[in-house]
């Protein structure tokens, strides 16, 4: 792959490349969508040579560092990394997600070692073979359940089938989101649920996201079912919850309008050069300076891999530090799920609400090369921080916005994980035809949207590097949902992917030359089993951590 230097042009940055694409599999599929919005011209071909994907510079295997030989296929990635599992704690017991969402997310990674190379490239280091794995992304979506199993406290809520969605007396399918106890009282005091079950019910929902489980009290569902969906709508508006239907897979197919995974656009009137800062070592990221302004997981996991890029990424966190540094479970005397996403960043405390921590931040913003927040719409450029207000301070900037809806819908919910994936259609598709719709208590959208605000942001430092030009860039939960079903076709067959019980475990079948394998189903064991000994490890806290996923030579 050759790269053309254009200090003047506003095109994607791989226009006028020439990359050829070998492969059927989701991380091949995927992997060439995001490479023909980089603007390269894709050539398409199915033999991978035995691997998931390949590349021009760039190998994805199905296993990678993970020994056994049995990933082979989406399905196994699923069993023996984990995502069965954590998929399969709402109902109970290990259930195969109907997507290929670890092949989705081995495509996410793959674009973004192979672009991150060429940025290495640009800035003075070499750019070298990329390899990742389907293997190596699935342990990674699983990574904060990895971590708090392998906290000595255990978790912080119970684990159990149970929970959203929930259904109106009408029939109507719909999920509910409050980030706010007082909302969630609000609600369910309108809909006549008792107050035991509602004090009862909302810390298993408050933590439904670091769990994947929420087994809430049967009232609540009974309260529910008792009103039809138009008047659990107008008890919504009125306590200020979030509330909605499960929308079908075909509605969503006939209102997509090709949404980008992420939108590139210029700021400012450009600058001379790039800066001093080059790398020395095989990480291609190296002297990169990212400040992160990202609460729970989309963009801290998207600073997370581009730390894991040899990028200095520094937290911008309240006074006193981020609250969830204590949230349980912990290793040592810090949250391991905060771990999972944060550790190896360094943190300068500021009080956005204070004009003059603002003039501090903006003060740092001057030295940084990327700003990357998940702010609310608006939050940004209402306080002063927006791509147009830090380019002034900083021409060189690469501004990222990690979204929920990136502006495309209007009648859009709270965009939250799980109510993206009910807006979204994902109900259908994650679950087998013989099961009722439901999204995933896993939380693969801001899992995907963290992969994807990762990749975003190293395709706009490529075209900074480029063009002279600082950018400003924009990701969402809603491309990332998009990108998920880039091959869905419908709902699933009865029992597809589904394990069945034995005497010593759950065993599923497999697609491809591997007949059968056992389903990983307790996350505590995989720092002990050699199996995972090049993939996952225990941080200075005892806390499991997923290596990185790629590799350059």
């Amino acid at each position: 792959m050759t790269l053309h230097l254009d200090r003047t042009s506003t095109d994607p940055p791989l226009t006028s490349t020439a990359i050829t694409v070998r492969g059927t599999s989701a991380a091949a599929d995927v992997l060439g969508a995001l490479l023909q919005q980089s603007g390269a011209e894709v050539s398409r071909f199915p033999d991978a040579g035995g691997l998931a994907a390949r590349a021009d510079g760039l190998d994805v295997e199905w296993a990678g560092p993970v020994r056994g030989g049995e990933v082979v296929d989406e399905v196994t990635a699923q069993a023996v990394c984990g995502p069965m599992h954590v998929h399969g704690r709402s109902t109970g017991a290990p259930a195969g997600l109907g997507l290929d969402y670890c092949g989705t997310a081995a495509g996410v990674l793959a674009g973004t070692g192979l672009l991150a190379a060429r940025v290495g490239a640009l800035r003075g280091g070499g750019a070298g073979e990329v390899t990742t794995s389907v293997a190596q992304a699935a342990l990674l979506t699983v990574s904060q359940y990895l971590a708090a199993a392998g906290a000595p406290d255990g978790e912080a809520a119970p684990i159990g089938p149970g929970g959203p969605p929930f259904l109106s007396s009408d029939g109507v399918l719909f999920e509910v989101e409050a980030l706010d106890p007082a909302v969630w009282q609000a609600f369910w005091t309108r809909v006549g649920a008792a107050n035991a079950d509602i004090a009862a019910g909302w810390r298993p929902f408050q933590f439904r996201y670091a769990t994947a489980a929420a087994p809430l009290p049967a009232g609540l569902a009974e309260a529910a079912a008792r009103l039809r969906f138009p008047e659990l709508v107008e008890h919504a508006e009125r306590s200020a919850m979030s509330i909605c239907e499960l929308v079908p897979f075909a509605r969503r197919r006939a209102e997509f309008d090709a949404l980008p995974a992420w939108e590139l656009a210029p700021l400012g009137t450009g600058f001379d050069d790039v800066g001093p800062k080059a790398a020395t070592t095989a990480a291609p990221l190296a002297g990169i300076v990212v400040l992160e302004a990202g609460r729970r997981v989309q963009a801290p996991l998207a600073a997370h891999l581009l730390r894991l890029l040899g990028a200095d990424v520094v937290r911008i966190e309240p006074p006193g530090g981020d609250p969830l540094r204590g949230m349980p479970p912990t290793c040592g005397d810090t949250s391991a799920r905060w771990l999972a996403l944060n550790r190896g960043k360094s943190a300068r405390e500021v009080d956005i609400k204070d004009p003059r921590d603002r003039d501090v931040l903006r003060d740092v913003v001057s030295t940084a090369d990327v700003f990357l927040h998940n702010w609310a719409p608006g939050k940004a450029e209402q306080l002063g921080l927006g791509a147009e207000d830090l380019v002034a301070v900083n021409p060189a900037l690469v501004h990222v916005h990690t979204s929920g809806w990136a502006g495309r819908l209007a009648d859009a919910p709270l965009g939250t994980d799980f109510m993206a994936q009910a807006r979204t259609g994902l109900g259908e598709l994650l679950r087998p035809a013989d099961e009722p719709p439901a999204p995933s208590l896993m939380t693969l959208l801001d899992v995907l949207g963290g992969l994807l605000g990762a990749h975003a942001t190293v395709a706009a430092l490529l075209s900074r590097e480029l063009t002279g030009r600082g950018v400003r860039c924009e990701s969402s939960l809603l491309a990332a949902a998009d990108l998920l079903q880039l091959r869905a076709k419908g709902r699933p067959a009865p029992g597809f992917r589904r394990p069945e019980r034995r005497t010593d475990g759950w065993w599923v079948a497999a697609e491809s030359t591997v007949d059968e394998v056992r389903v990983t189903d307790d996350l505590a064991t995989v720092p002990g089993d050699p199996r995972f000994a090049d993939a996952v490890h225990l941080d200075e806290d005892r806390c499991p951590a997923v290596l990185t996923p790629w590799g350059f030579r």
